[in-house]
């Protein structure tokens, strides 16, 4: 009887001990768990960090390279280079998505490529990089919950959200609208992209309001545009185009060639004003592209687009 219950206990003590070794075991793995996902998220961490630290130092590089873009004489060298960038911007997003300089730099980027290079050959295509480049934009904007919640109702509370956007925010309220207003021009066809069009005028209003001379009166000329494309019976106002190119010529001193030939395509063709359709572009012709260097690229652009207008003259008139 002694011997079987000194069999029990030791039974009992050796299955204690495997319990035991057993429990020692299963602590070490949750240790080891614990120690390797601290470690995979302090990885982690420390390459998102890596990341945006790259990123941070890159943006300066890349206002730059868009600087020197602008400065470019030669258009094929110019539209291969701004399609590379852009790419990377995208893949700089992905990396820090809510970085405001580069949501900028992209908005940017897409509407001024689809609109110097891509529009007047593939309006598909054109389509595509404004959408890209007002989405990129309203991410900005959107930011201010204030303006998220009232923007698709527009009126007063839309108004008031507009007045209360500054000069901090001014870029992506620029950019934003030109980009929209842009997208709703090639889609007029569309009720629902002229629905939209009252909103993108109040917010190009408010850019007028905070800085008329911003992006080389860039507001101005999307009035001139706007006003001046259009036959009155559909929204035209010629009085009110020529007013706005008139100004946007003065402030930059007819030195942006490109507001010429915007001038000439729209306002003088659509008031079949031939006179002043020829001077505007032969203007053009004879003005030297580096007459302002900052902006060689879009006058480059604007002296090729001028010769073909003026070739195809009679088509217009």
């Amino acid at each position: 009887m002694t011997e079987k219950r000194e069999f029990s206990m030791l039974v009992c003590e050796t299955k204690l001990s495997n319990l035991k070794l057993s429990c020692q075991k299963i602590s070490s793995l949750q240790s080891a768990i614990i120690t390797v996902v601290f470690w995979l998220m302090i990885f982690s961490l420390s390459a998102c960090s890596a990341d945006r630290i790259a990123i941070k130092s890159s943006i300066s590089i890349l206002k730059n390279t868009a600087l020197a873009l602008n400065e470019e004489e030669d258009p094929g060298i110019a539209e291969k280079a701004i399609a590379s960038q852009l790419k990377m911007l995208e893949g700089m997003i992905k990396s820090d998505p809510g970085n405001r300089e580069l949501l900028l730099l992209a908005s940017r980027g897409f509407c001024s490529y689809s609109f110097s290079f891509v529009e007047n050959n593939d309006r598909e295509r054109a389509k595509i990089f404004y959408r890209r480049g007002f989405d990129y934009g309203l991410q900005i904007l959107m930011a201010d919950k204030s303006f998220a919640d009232v923007l698709k109702k527009g009126g007063e509370a839309f108004r008031r959200a507009l007045r209360n956007i500054d000069n901090q925010n001014l870029p992506s309220l620029f950019w934003t609208s030109y980009c929209w207003g842009s997208l709703i021009n090639l889609n007029r066809n569309l009720p629902e992209a002229l629905m939209a069009l009252p909103k993108v005028e109040e917010m190009m209003m408010r850019v007028l309001e905070l800085n008329e001379g911003y992006y080389l009166s860039g507001a101005h000329l999307f009035f001139g545009v706007l006003y001046g494309s259009m036959p009155p019976m559909l929204g035209g106002k010629p009085e009110k185009s020529q007013f706005h190119f008139t100004k946007a010529l003065e402030m930059t001193q007819r030195k942006f060639l490109m507001a010429h030939v915007l001038y000439a395509k729209s306002y003088a063709i659509q008031t079949q004003n031939k006179t002043l359709f020829e001077n505007l572009l032969k203007e053009v012709s004879d003005t030297p592209s580096d007459i302002l260097p900052s902006q060689r690229l879009a006058n480059e652009l604007a002296k090729k687009r001028a010769q073909k207008l003026l070739k195809d003259i009679d088509e217009y008139f």
